[in-house]
């Protein structure tokens, strides 16, 4: 790349969410704090996890992994988006510009595989019980978690690796905050209705047969939770259920509109403020919804902050 604001002829550049903003500096500070916001929430409930005892259970891990994921998420196009606005340039080399792409699909995968697990977890927890711990062994979790990244990164490489290999016109010009597949075919001279039409497939796999799973799991068990005697198993079955089902709301409704309409249906605004929604302020609501409204959590984080005050007193 060239020295000053110029770049060179491979580099990109974003069209940022602060363009036609008439309050920037009010945008970034809200972007700020969500990104503070999201980086402390999903690490303290990952931390959290992994130091109490009382949360290494199934369903405790798979949140920890989605915890991580959308800790990384949000670290892929936010940071970036910063930097950018404090600097005053908005380039991208084509390098950086596949990381990014690549890292977002993969995360975006990653996330809809891990959703269908934790909602096929809560099923068994509740529908079978007995066979719960006999299915969900540490293995079985394990192979769960590495199921999902590892089945992200195969998908997300070969988008990658496709769309990065179309050949653009002479604009360089991104209309989005960050390199997205559909923003990055618009660029391109070629014909992509066919490389279209995989992006809807994929979407289809990745999006509406884990989406109809979750809401399949979900039906059965509040068949299940209907017949129960007990007015407290049947409440913590719920308040379960409802963090979950509000997490995947949050993260397929935007998805699905974004990548199962054509994409000049949608107005160039509302398809940004649906990825504003999707990639950065999903983040930082997953760990607020599972964390304030479960008892395990908050007493985990009570007693860390208690044992902490304790030692600090001690000293």
């Amino acid at each position: 790349m060239k020295q000053g604001n110029e770049s060179s002829i491979t580099d990109f550049i974003l069209l940022s969410l602060f363009l036609d903003s008439r309050h920037p500096g009010l945008l970034i500070t809200i972007i700020l704090f969500i990104l503070g916001v999201a980086i402390t929430g999903n690490s303290v409930l990952a931390l959290l996890i992994w130091r109490d005892a009382h949360l290494h259970t199934p369903m405790y891990f798979l949140l920890s992994q989605l915890s991580l994921m959308d800790l990384t998420l949000i670290s892929t196009t936010v940071p970036k988006m910063v930097t950018d606005f404090f600097s005053g340039q908005s380039f991208i080399s084509h390098i950086g510009c596949g990381a990014q792409l690549f890292l977002y699909l993969m995360l975006g995968v990653a996330e809809c595989v891990l959703l269908t697990f934790m909602a096929f977890d809560h099923y068994l927890a509740i529908c079978y019980p007995l066979r719960y711990p006999v299915i969900m062994t540490p293995r079985a979790c394990l192979q769960m978690a590495t199921g999902s990244w590892v089945g992200g990164m195969l998908i997300s490489l070969m988008h990658t690796v496709y769309a990065m290999n179309f050949s653009t016109c002479d604009s360089r010009e991104v209309h989005h905050f960050f390199c997205e597949v559909m923003a990055l075919l618009k660029l391109s001279c070629e014909d992509t209705s066919t490389y279209e039409k995989v992006v809807l497939a994929s979407s289809i796999v990745f999006l509406l047969i884990p989406f109809g799973l979750i809401l399949t799991s979900y039906i059965l068990i509040f068949l299940t939770v209907l017949h129960m005697n007990a007015p407290e198993g049947r409440n913590k079955a719920l308040a379960t259920c409802s963090s979950h089902l509000s997490v995947v709301s949050l993260y397929f409704g935007p998805a699905m509109i974004i990548y199962m309409t054509p994409g000049s249906s949608l107005p160039a605004d509302v398809d940004q403020c649906l990825f504003v929604f999707d990639v950065i302020i999903t983040p930082m609501l997953n760990p607020l919804i599972y964390s304030l409204r479960n008892k395990e959590v908050l007493e985990a984080l009570r007693n860390i902050l208690w044992r902490k005050l304790m030692f600090t007193v001690k000293r």
